[in-house]
């Protein structure tokens, strides 16, 4: 592995306040590291939280504004670069939130001579994709790549864990139906990989000798249809529910309506769209050997990575509290309210 004990750099993080990026900038104070969080709303309750729970530099801005980009850049040694958007909204395009945005952040790493450039980027990205998500992505990695910088890409598959989009979607679904209707082709496979893995693996590169100037792939060691991913959440949900594909034209369809209609209407992007339908109906899998070799990180199966937070916990009966107790000894041992389960 040959991991490099280099001591506490001062990292900037884009995108630190979402379900990766909170993750990601726990893992990195866990290595020592300090950290400076570009954030768009410096008094969210997300952004409170960074500064209040990982002692995070707060700097407002928008990494659609390069000027702000480099003065949060300016200073810091390391750049871990998050910012990605799943659906487009407004001027949140995929051109502007991953070609755009990732062009002010490489070119302020490199008049800042960073030490390390880290961007994550996404599985199956390629010029060729049928995506415009994948192909911005690619855009994105190109510019990384041609920074002149010491970089480092990351390719996450789907990330699930406390907090994400996809698998809790199912999860919120499950409770109001006896039918799960499922997007994308029955044949195509995924390699779900576990938030926590996603973290350890970002920290891990970013100061290890062997990880500069390559591109790895960041998935679960296990491959799934949806079908299959669906049906073990339920298991682990101890949930019983019939499990259909919607047929190709009418998932392509409902794609088509909700992108007309929710933006307009509901003023909020679509929940399911035509890229997220192209991205459902192709393999997204990779090879999780070279991060496992390079990092030493042992990946829980996609069952244990969800029980973790998914997994109905056993009612127990409190004992009765000794009359002769203080109010701290009969809290002992209780769950603390502002620590959420699955944490």
């Amino acid at each position: 592995m040959n991991q490099t004990s280099a001591p506490g750099l001062k990292v900037l993080v884009t995108g630190a306040t979402g379900f990766v990026g909170r993750e990601v900038v726990r893992q990195l104070r866990a290595h020592g590291h300090s950290i400076r969080a570009l954030v768009r709303q410096p008094g969210s309750a997300l952004a409170e939280t960074l500064a209040q729970t990982a002692g995070a530099e707060l700097v407002p801005g928008d990494v659609l504004d390069p000027g702000t980009v480099q003065r949060a850049v300016a200073g810091v040694d390391a750049v871990v670069h998050l910012v990605g958007i799943i659906r487009e909204f407004g001027t949140q395009t995929f051109e502007n939130m991953h070609v755009r945005a990732t062009a002010h952040v490489v070119q302020a790493a490199r008049a800042a001579r960073v030490q390390r450039l880290l961007h994550v980027s996404a599985l199956g990205t390629r010029p060729d994709a049928p995506s415009r998500y994948h192909r911005t992505k690619w855009e994105a990695e190109e510019q990384v790549r041609a920074s002149g910088l010491p970089w480092t890409i990351l390719r996450p598959s789907l990330i699930y864990g406390p907090g994400d989009q996809f698998i809790n979607l199912f999860v919120r679904i499950s409770r109001y139906t006896p039918v799960l209707l499922l997007p994308g082709s029955p044949t195509s496979l995924f390699q779900p990989v576990f938030i926590r893995v996603v973290g350890r693996c970002v920290a891990a590169a970013l100061t290890h000798p062997d990880a500069v100037a390559r591109t790895l792939d960041v998935c679960g060691p296990e491959r799934f249809t949806l079908k299959d991913m669906v049906r073990t959440v339920l298991e682990v949900l101890n949930r019983r529910r019939l499990l259909l594909y919607m047929p190709m034209p009418v998932a392509r369809l409902t794609a088509a309506i909700l992108e007309a209609i929710c933006p307009t209407l509901l003023r909020r992007p679509a929940p399911f769209n035509r890229d997220q339908y192209l991205m459902l109906s192709e393999h997204n899998i990779g090879d999780p050997e070279p991060i496992q070799h390079l990092f030493g990180i042992t990946q829980p199966t996609f069952r244990e990575g969800l029980a973790t937070w998914l997994a109905p916990k056993p009612h127990r009966t409190p004992a009765p509290a000794s009359p002769t107790a203080t109010p701290d000894q009969q809290s002992a041992g209780r769950p603390d309210p502002e620590d959420p389960p699955g944490r």
